[in-house]
């Protein structure tokens, strides 16, 4: 009996929850030739898988991919990778216990395995830059990357499904390079820049392929696609809507009415969006969305600098100038996108001289608190109290009430802007400090929560199992189970809101911001309220 037990006991002891079919999946006859090559090679297998997020899910994962790479040519490869105390090893098992939906592409397609080798001589994954992962998008769809317009070659439904295979296997290898870091909320600004630069290539892929479909390529049209939200700040999720806004202008020396130019602009925004979010062979890559153009869905889906600028200076709200902020040339034609955030740029740091300006943006945040969902609101890691949102709103507004007289608090991204604003003395260090801890664990959170299927999600699982998982794939800042989380995040989400209300309800913005541009310009310091 002791001799049964002991295989068991020594699985749980290594995480797994259910030792019985854990033990009884180490006998899978298609595992065993693997299992005995580890052990020789004094790199044991149950071990490795051990220090897994969910080891159960990952040997269940496993046994799938070693079956499905049997007779593919590849089960050599796969074995002497299993075999091997690398780094390859720790990346493959730490995807397929931390995301079912990567578990499930690999078995589908086992030869990308190997794209989760560190090759020697290539740069990292996370160190690779937006010029590099433009041209990779580009040459997979038969584009020429140093084309003024790039057309691809490999076009219609075969350029849509190699374009989205191409930017799922960068996300793969982003996300095994993220799980295997030695500090996720380190790495977390080089994680979210990686899954931005690779939806931006594959905005500028699809619109290759795009181009290749309609006569002479629409060369006498230019089309910039602007990011907005966490897509122009270079901070997107593993899933997120992606946000933009599209520009259009007529190519130098032709001679195109505007109607006309709209018109044709429009019909390359639909067929882009159509070729990331719309049905194909491989599945969409994500909702590319352009609602915060100007008049929203109401609105004309492309429009020329001077309509975008117009409607700024007599109609926008509040709220988009705040939108704006994050504003950034992410595909097309990159000196069109300058060109409109040379034009429309100015006027987010005018802004704040509009008539209540912060009492709106104060307002805003409450009205966005409002529509939570009673069922979620003690769960809900963005929009709640204590969420992601109270830190980006803090950090938004501050940039939009002092950014008027201080050009080097405009970051686009969050945690540099909390930086700018620490620097420059708008935050004390003490609050500001705390605030980049707390955000960097609530992203890492829901990139660990939103990997798992690879679906859209914002409220914390309730499930022990869900949470003991997002802990263990953590592993940082005093989290490694479903315990430790829930009482950190409960930490965060106090902390969080603390110095929102603290910051944001500060009663010396609204008075800054009634100070003329001179006056702020004259007296900083009274602007700044110090807090050191």
């Amino acid at each position: 009996m002791a001799r049964e037990s002991s295989p068991r006991t020594r699985l749980i002891r290594l995480g797994f929850l259910d030792a019985g079919r854990a033990a009884r999946l180490l006998e899978d006859p298609s595992l065993g030739p693997v299992l005995q090559r580890a052990e020789r090679a004094g790199a044991p297998l149950p071990e490795a898988l051990g220090r897994t997020a969910d080891p159960d899910l990952a040997l269940l994962a496993l046994v799938r991919l070693v079956e499905a790479s049997a007779g593919t040519g590849g089960e050599e490869r796969l074995a002497a990778v299993l075999a091997e105390d690398g780094t390859h090893r720790r990346r493959l098992l730490a995807v397929l216990g931390a995301s079912t939906a990567l578990g499930d592409m690999l078995i589908a397609r086992p030869g990308d395995v190997a794209l989760l080798d560190e090759r020697t001589g290539e740069v990292p994954v996370l160190e690779l830059t937006p010029a590099d992962e433009r041209a990779r998008a580009l040459e997979a769809v038969g584009a020429d990357p140093a084309d003024a317009v790039p057309v691809a070659t490999v076009a219609g439904d075969e350029g849509v499904a190699t374009l989205r295979r191409t930017y799922r296997r960068r996300l793969l290898e982003i996300t095994a390079a993220d799980l295997t870091s030695p500090d996720p909320l380190a790495a977390l600004p080089l994680v979210a820049a990686a899954l931005s630069d690779i939806a931006a290539a594959a905005l500028d892929a699809a619109l290759a392929v795009v181009r290749a479909e309609v006569p002479d390529h629409a060369r006498d049209v230019r089309l910039a696609v602007l990011g907005m939200g966490k897509t122009g700040g270079r901070e997107l999720n593993y899933i997120s809507d992606v946000d933009v806004v599209y520009v259009v202008a007529p190519a130098p020396g032709t001679d195109v009415e505007e109607s006309a130019l709209v018109a044709a602009g429009s019909r390359l925004a639909s067929s882009l969006t159509r070729a990331c979010a719309g049905p194909g062979a491989e599945p969409a890559l994500w909702p590319l969305d352009a609602n915060l153009r100007p008049e929203g869905k109401d609105g004309p889906l492309v429009r020329t600098v001077s309509s975008h600028r117009a409607y700024y200076e007599r109609w926008a709200k509040t709220w988009e100038f705040q939108a704006l902020l994050k504003a950034r040339p992410v595909a097309g034609d990159l000196d069109l996108g300058e060109e409109y955030r040379a034009a429309v740029g100015p006027l987010v740091w005018t802004a704040v001289e509009r008539e209540n300006f912060v009492a709106d943006a104060q307002a805003m945040r409450r009205r966005v608190e409002e529509h939570v969902p009673v069922a979620e609101a003690e769960r809900q890691l963005k929009l709640g109290r204590g969420g992601l949102r109270d830190v980006e709103f803090t950090v938004q507004l501050l940039q939009l009430v002092h950014g008027r007289a201080d050009d080097t608090i405009r970051s686009r991204t969050t945690l540099d802007a909390l930086e700018q604003l620490t620097e420059a003395g708008y935050v004390a260090r003490e609050a500001a400090a705390e605030l980049d801890r707390c955000y960097r664990l609530l992203r890492v959170l829901e990139h660990r929560m939103q990997l798992y299927r690879l679906r859209r999600t914002h409220v914390v699982p309730t499930g022990e199992d869900d949470l003991r998982r997002l802990g263990r794939s953590i592993g940082a800042d005093g989290v490694d189970g479903a315990e430790s989380l829930e009482r950190r995040w409960r930490s965060v989400r106090r902390q969080v809101r603390h110095l929102h209300e603290e910051i944001f309800y500060r009663p010396l913005l609204p008075a800054t911001a009634r100070l003329s541009a001179e006056d702020v310009s004259l007296a900083p310091n009274a602007a700044r309220a110090r807090l050191e």
